[in-house]
Order: C-alpha cells, then sequence, then structure tokens
C-alpha cells in the first residue's frame, strides 16, 4: 500500500495516499501511515513531520533517535524545503507573490487566521496555469504552521478546490479529494548531503484537473505531465 521514494539506515520518505491519516487518530485501530509503516519494516519509526489526512504526497521518517532529532533541527530552523501542488477556486491577478498572515487554533481543529494572537505564518505561491475558473499553483510553505495552505489560501479567497472544511461545503462535495499534493521535499542527510525526495501526481489527482480543464477545452493530461 505504501510506496517507498527514498530509504537509507537513517531516513525513509513514503508516498503518502490521500484518506490516510499520518499517524495515529483518536480511534487506534484505524491504520496510519506511521503503523503500516513500522508494520511494513518491523521496527519503530520515528515521526517527524505530518500532511493532514486528506493530502497526498512525499512525507518523511526517521529510522533512529539521531537521525530523528537531525531532521526536526531542520525543520525547527525552517531549513526544509517543501513544495505542493494545489488547485484553487477562482483566478490569481498575480503570477507570484506570498500569504503572510498569522493563524491560530479556533477549537476542533479548525485553525484561522488571527491578527493579534496567532503565530507568524507564510506560503509563498506561483502560478502554474489558469484553467477556466480556477487556478493550479506551486505553493512552498516557509512556516509549517496546521492547515497553514488551506487557511491561508481560504483567507484570500481562493480556498482549495475539494476542501470541505475551508469554505463552502456543497460545492466542495463535488469533487472527490482536497486537491493538494506535497510533490517535493528537500532537505540534509546526516553528513550534510543535500537531497531532494519527490512524489508524482496521483492519478486521483490528474483525473480531478483533466475533468475541469475537458470542460474548459483548456488542458489535458498529457499537457499537465508537462508541467512537472
Amino acid at each position: 500500500m505504501l510506496e517507498i521514494l527514498y530509504e537509507d539506515r537513517d531516513i525513509i520518505a513514503v508516498n503518502k495516499p490521500e484518506g490516510v491519516a499520518s499517524i495515529a487518530e483518536n480511534d487506534s485501530s484505524i491504520s496510519s501511515v506511521h503503523s503500516l509503516l513500522e508494520e511494513k519494516l518491523g521496527r519503530r519509526i520515528f515521526i517527524v513531520h505530518r500532511l493532514d489526512k486528506e493530502v497526498s504526497g512525499v512525507i518523511l521518517f526517521a529510522k533512529s533517535a539521531p537521525a530523528h532529532k537531525y531532521l526536526n533541527r531542520q525543520f525547527f530552523n525552517r531549513t526544509v524545503k517543501k513544495h505542493y501542488i494545489a488547485l484553487a477556486y477562482g483566478l490569481f491577478d498575480d503570477d507570484s507573490g506570498a500569504i503572510n498572515k498569522p493563524i491560530r487554533e479556533f477549537g476542533s481543529g479548525r485553525m484561522g487566521i488571527d491578527g493579534k494572537a496567532g503565530k507568524q505564518s507564510e506560503t509563498k505561491y506561483k502560478v502554474l496555469r489558469r484553467i477556466g475558473g480556477f487556478t493550479l499553483l506551486e505553493l512552498n510553505p516557509s512556516t509549517g504552521r496546521r492547515h497553514q495552505l488551506r487557511v491561508h489560501l481560504y483567507s484570500i479567497g481562493h480556498s482549495i478546490v475539494g476542501d470541505r472544511r475551508y469554505g463552502e461545503k456543497t460545492i466542495r462535495q463535488e469533487y472527490s479529494r482536497v486537491m493538494l499534493h506535497a510533490s517535493e521535499i528537500e532537505f540534509m542527510l546526516p553528513g550534510e548531503k543535500n537531497i531532494s525526495v519527490a512524489s508524482p501526481l496521483p492519478d486521483s489527482f490528474i483525473k480531478v484537473v483533466d475533468e475541469i480543464s475537458s470542460l474548459n477545452q483548456e488542458i489535458g493530461e498529457n499537457q499537465l505531465a508537462k508541467l512537472f
């Protein structure tokens, strides 16, 4: 079930499917990426970071306590570079930019913008393609707040397609998944070696973009693949 994208004696990166939690939720009987990976490898695996349950893409785990500490330090110092692909509602005016809005939790796991009590948060974006009334984006968060990308895009009136938590639920139910994918992560291996691990867009993501593109006669699956 889990595709391994990179593995050495210290670190393992896997391709997380949408709909599977990164780590155990309240009901521990439901498998998570973490539990499935531990079962697959037959050993303890250390959690480094998380992706939202609804999000697909590359996720890192450490295979030892020293590697866990090494990776955590990079995330804390914000030297890890994270790349996401998202499909958002509406057309962006600018081809690139940054969203700088502080985020805090408002209860029941919902996050939101709070200029006084929120934590500093930054998301850089670049437009890849405008498709009808939608925009395909590359997102690069400088910080790692919970639901950051989803909250930031929602806050500027461009919520992510299929996101039922942030936006109008009825419209979101028209789509089979949240259109957010962790496409690449760049970090340092022990020994100060740079590495980049990429996750290709899954069929479920391409299918939605292709359907929207076909309706707008803009871009098909083959053309979408060329963007990456």
